[in-house]
């Protein structure tokens, strides 16, 4: 058992005090914490955790460095749109995107029709910090990799700033930490999450 998990356990009927009306989709850069905050707040609220380059990479049987290598980034991103509509229309839940899904005006119709979108704003310190020792973000694999993640983000934060909740991030907060400001944020959002 993780450690998000135990503490989680050791949160008696944690899971049962919201329920989830619809899907919550973390959106934002590579590195602001989406698979991470996305899961630990799935099994706070007690439902599915959903990665949509997870689902891809398994319907593929190849990794997104090696999609992007074999097949280029507009395959990816068609099939990146496929693959979260086809996530929002199965199951609720939480949903961690990639990157640059949101960037896509056919994504950000569909995550609004059918779920809420929670951008996790981190600066982009932050995010070097979190990425600069990763070699699995194909996007990065440049000369200058912070120039390029610098470029990245001025490019798509005013397409995060279309989503229907931010939550900031910054260094010091735990991932738990992250969970109780999506959790504070949602709960203004009856719509999204019910409080039992």
């Amino acid at each position: 058992m993780s450690e998000i998990e135990q503490s989680m356990a050791d949160q008696p009927n944690a899971s049962h005090r919201f329920r989830l009306r619809k899907t919550v989709v973390m959106v934002g850069m590579m590195g602001a914490g989406k698979t991470a905050v996305g899961r630990a707040l799935a099994l706070r609220l007690g439902v599915p955790f959903l990665d949509s380059d997870a689902e891809i990479e398994a319907a593929a049987n190849m990794s997104v460095p090696e999609i992007f290598n074999r097949d280029g980034e507009p395959f990816f991103r068609l099939k990146e749109t496929q693959v979260i509509a086809r996530l929002l229309d199965e199951q609720r839940g939480i949903l961690s995107t990639g990157g640059g899904a949101f960037l896509s005006a056919e994504n950000r119709q569909n995550i609004s029709a059918k779920g809420v979108s929670i951008w996790l704003d981190a600066d982009i310190d932050l995010l070097w910090n979190r990425v600069r020792h990763k070699d699995t973000r194909p996007l990065l694999k440049t000369p200058d990799p912070k120039a390029t993640l610098t470029q990245l983000f001025e490019q798509r934060v005013p397409q995060y700033k279309l989503a229907d909740i931010a939550v900031r991030s910054q260094s010091g907060l735990s991932i738990e930490d992250m969970v109780d400001r999506v959790i504070e944020a949602l709960k203004t959002r009856p719509d999204v999450m019910e409080i039992l």
